[in-house]
């Protein structure tokens, strides 16, 4: 089973990916994490994709997707896999399709978080991240998930690990870029999820003619919001 997975940062994308990854045995493979395997390994892709990562600029898709396949392709993604992070808008999905297409990779499933907007942003600036492990949920908003506490100080619920928050996490002109990159339907994630909704009988064919995709409620909990997808990808 080969899945696609989108979401505004603060969805529980990655949490849900890790679930989805645990149930049925499946490399959960992000983008950025390819690019620093490229890039330590001194790949001929890595090396170039390192130019324009040192410049500050966006790697382009002529690199990025061939990674891409390169780590879909690998013996671990044999029984499927689970793709997060990528494509981030219509342009990638569109050159992502064609891809998988012609190297005869097929495509599942494209599940969908859907989250509004300002509970999105929300979820962002309250969230703590266990040193231990980043799947740890721990949120100082949501009573279900409150950090713990130890000696006066608040600590992972799930191990007591040490919390910590991202930088960014906390800058809201960043969640907001992030976020106005994620919700744009014209030329962004959100028009690369419709891309997949609107493919074409033909396409979807050439993609092993199913490419569902499916669409989940991201407000209830990490567990109802599982159980939720799960009940799609059986």
């Amino acid at each position: 089973m080969n899945i696609l997975v989108f979401g505004p940062n603060g969805s529980g994308k990655g949490t849900q990916g890790a679930i989805v990854q645990k149930k049925y045995g499946m490399p959960h493979i992000e983008s950025g994490a390819i690019f620093r395997k490229n890039i330590d390994g001194c790949t001929a892709l890595g090396q170039k994709a390192k130019i324009y990562i040192d410049r500050g600029d966006l790697v382009p898709d002529d690199i990025t997707i061939p990674m891409i396949l390169n780590r879909l392709q690998e013996a671990d993604c044999k029984q499927g896999w689970i793709l997060d992070g990528f494509p981030r808008n219509k342009a990638q999905a569109e050159a992502l399709a064609e891809a998988l297409a012609e190297a005869g990779i097929k495509l599942d499933f494209v599940v969908e978080i859907v989250l509004p907007r300002d509970e999105a942003k929300l979820r962002i600036t309250g969230r703590r991240l266990c040193v231990k492990d980043n799947n740890h949920p721990n949120h100082i908003a949501f009573d279900a998930i409150k950090p713990g506490e130890k000696d006066g100080k608040p600590v992972c619920r799930v191990c007591g690990g040490v919390l910590k928050t991202r930088p960014d996490d906390q800058d809201d002109v960043a969640i907001d870029k992030r976020h106005g990159i994620y919700y744009d339907d014209k030329v962004g994630t959100m028009a690369a999820v419709n891309f997949f909704k609107g493919l074409s009988a033909d396409m979807n064919k050439e993609l092993g003619g199913s490419a569902k995709v499916i669409a989940v409620d991201g407000r209830p909990s990490i567990g109802e919001v599982s159980a939720a997808i799960m009940k799609q990808l059986d």
